[in-house]
């Protein structure tokens, strides 16, 4: 069994005192904010009245310079306490990662399980990505990383064009720890139907041919649907152990809509994980009393991808 850190532990040591230390620099976050609320508020609440009243536009113009000045003056307002939030955020997670074992950045960019997942239908289609809280080291002996991603569809036209998330969630790539061959896919339910309904016998993807296959065990033969390029090797891949896990950490990141990929093509395999989530990670709290909280939180996510790991172990 692995061995998490405690959250009281971690709060007892040079992270709790690093803590303290931000109480300061959180209050003087939230106070500058409310300044600058009143400024905009004694600065841009008489010109935009002014603007409404004596300049000649039609109202729907007004309206949305109106918006966006509004939004340009929200954004101002709010910095402070954002970079109050993610130096926080930043100092809890290193730590945390710290005693895992694990390196972790805010910053991030795709890495190769996020292209896969891409190329497999494991994601949304989208016109522009954006990445955050790169994890990355070993669990149970086995290579992983994770990143948050945040996928955005271009929609409308005109004044109508606006941009809508269609993917929020963590992909997670970790090294199976075994030679597999083939790649299989298991995704929610209902992903590839047939023209008159019905799951489509065959898809291709990726430039291969995913043949569709049985879920043996009777709890999850209606949660997922399953895909591979070699029937034979995807029976002994989805083990009801691992579907298993793998709602565990759909469960505890608060997620939905987990899928998976067993990819043989790379060496020894690996598997990736996307699943839809909310913003993750984000132990930045303003509020001082909740920092050991969030801390358990991300422990506990941390957690699941450990017994899967050990699930894989299990079954080499």
């Amino acid at each position: 069994m692995i061995e998490l850190p405690q959250a009281q532990s971690l709060m007892a040591g040079p992270l709790g005192g690093w803590l303290q230390q931000q109480k300061d620099m959180r209050s003087e976050a939230q106070a500058e904010s409310h300044r600058r609320m009143w400024k905009a508020a004694i600065v841009l609440g008489p010109v935009l009245i002014f603007a409404w009243i004596a300049i000649p536009a039609p109202m729907q113009l007004k309206a949305v310079v109106t918006g966006m000045v509004f939004i340009a003056a929200t954004a101002w307002t709010r910095r402070p306490i954002a970079e109050a939030r993610k130096s926080v955020k930043d100092g809890i997670n290193r730590a945390i990662a710290q005693s895992l074992g694990l390196s972790f950045t805010i910053d991030s960019l795709p890495g190769t399980g996020f292209r896969r997942a891409k190329a497999l239908g494991m994601v949304p289609r989208h016109d522009r990505a954006r990445f955050e809280d790169h994890w990355s080291g070993e669990i149970a002996g086995h290579h992983f990383e994770l990143h948050e991603a945040k996928l955005e569809e271009k929609r409308g036209s005109g004044k109508n064009r606006r941009w809508v998330t269609v993917f929020r969630g963590a992909i997670i790539t970790m090294q199976y720890g075994r030679g597999i061959h083939s790649r299989t896919l298991l995704l929610r339910e209902g992903k590839h139907r047939g023209f008159f309904g019905g799951r489509k016998d065959a898809v291709k993807l990726d430039g291969e041919r995913f043949e569709s296959v049985p879920i043996v065990h009777p709890e999850f033969e209606d949660a997922f649907d399953a895909w591979t390029t070699d029937p034979v090797e995807a029976r002994y891949l989805i083990h009801p152990s691992y579907v298993e896990r793998l709602l565990e950490i759909e469960n505890s990141f608060a997620g939905k809509d987990i899928c998976a990929l067993f990819d043989g093509r790379h060496e020894r395999g690996d598997l990736v994980i996307a699943v839809k989530t909310g913003n993750m990670f984000e132990s930045g709290h303003m509020n001082a009393a909740m920092d050991e909280q969030m801390v358990a939180r991300t422990i506990e996510q941390f957690g699941t991808l450990a017994r899967l790991a050990e699930t894989m172990n299990e079954f080499r």
